[in-house]
């Protein structure tokens, strides 16, 4: 693939490990200096930092937007000097943060009015994913402008699937972080069951990831709340925007998401005892606090 112009906005602990790896294949990346200074480290023959995010749209072919929430992509795309006034025909915008499905499928018809195109593209896999560009890219868009981006996401990820229309790449990451935060739950759970049983709850871990209870959950933040290492992979915090736009599409849809609302209750509960800038797995410190229990004996 030959080198594109390309401007990255959103360059904190995903975005910053998924723009290097773009650069590393050769990419020209263009940063908006009035969003969030881009990191020394990114800029260079390859990194070049602009203005405000109108400038970045002139200068590349592709817009890549990696930033926390639905507000901040709405800012970033139609706020003055954004995204949207650089755009043009033939560009592309693409999507990778975790925001609303409803409010994806207005941003995109917005964009299309331009004469640019939209994809949304967000990914699952966390901080290590993004480093070894090895993360799950859910997209909502056209196949035609899939077929164009799907290189790029080749850099970042390794699982990459055209899901459907704008707005259901969004759809499918809500659904992932429904499976995420109930697969914490069930593992925080059986970990505090048998630590306060008096097993060794890393021997527990062990044993079970050999059996049919093994998965990615109780490998990786199994391992976590055992040494308690809670420095954020993926912060409590943005877990549980993740499972407000869950709970309220659900309300819309009227569909009953029961343990996805008892799991937010442990993140709520991680926040009430501070821990909103914890790891997800963090969560594992609510059900020690209501069991007055921890499990690593601190």
């Amino acid at each position: 693939m030959t080198n594109m112009k390309i401007g990255f906005i959103g360059t904190g602990i995903m975005g910053k490990p998924m723009a290097q790896n773009l650069q590393k294949a050769g990419h020209t990346l263009y940063f908006s200096e009035h969003y969030n200074k881009a990191p020394a480290d990114l800029l260079g023959d390859n990194g070049i930092a602009l203005a405000n995010p109108k400038a970045v749209a002139e200068a590349a072919e592709v817009i890549i937007t990696m930033v926390p929430d639905t507000p901040q992509v709405e800012e970033v795309l139609f706020g003055e000097n954004g995204v949207a006034e650089g755009l043009s025909a033939g560009k592309v915008v693409v999507d990778m943060s975790s925001i609303s499905p409803i409010a994806t499928k207005a941003i995109a018809k917005r964009v299309n009015e331009t004469g640019a195109d939209f994809l949304d593209a967000p990914v699952s896999g966390g901080e290590v994913g993004a480093i070894n560009a090895t993360l799950t890219i859910m997209v909502g868009g056209e196949q035609a402008v899939f077929d164009k981006i799907k290189p790029l996401f080749e850099i970042m990820g390794k699982n990459i699937t055209l899901v459907g229309g704008n707005g259901d790449g969004q759809t499918t990451k809500v659904a992932n972080q429904i499976i995420v935060a109930l697969n914490i739950e069930a593992v925080a759970e059986a970990l505090v069951f048998a630590s306060k049983a008096g097993a060794d709850p890393a021997k527990v871990r062990e044993a079970l990831m050999g059996g049919f209870a093994s998965s990615k959950i109780l490998e990786v933040h199994g391992e976590r709340m055992v040494k308690g290492t809670f420095n954020p992979g993926f912060r409590i915090a943005l877990h549980q925007k993740d499972l407000n736009l869950a709970l309220s599409g659900a309300r819309e849809l009227g569909v009953a998401l029961p343990n996805t609302a008892s799991a937010q209750e442990l993140f709520n509960t991680c926040n009430a005892l501070g821990g909103a800038g914890w790891d997800h797995s963090g969560m594992v410190k609510a059900l020690e606090h209501l069991a007055n229990h921890n499990i690593r004996g601190e």
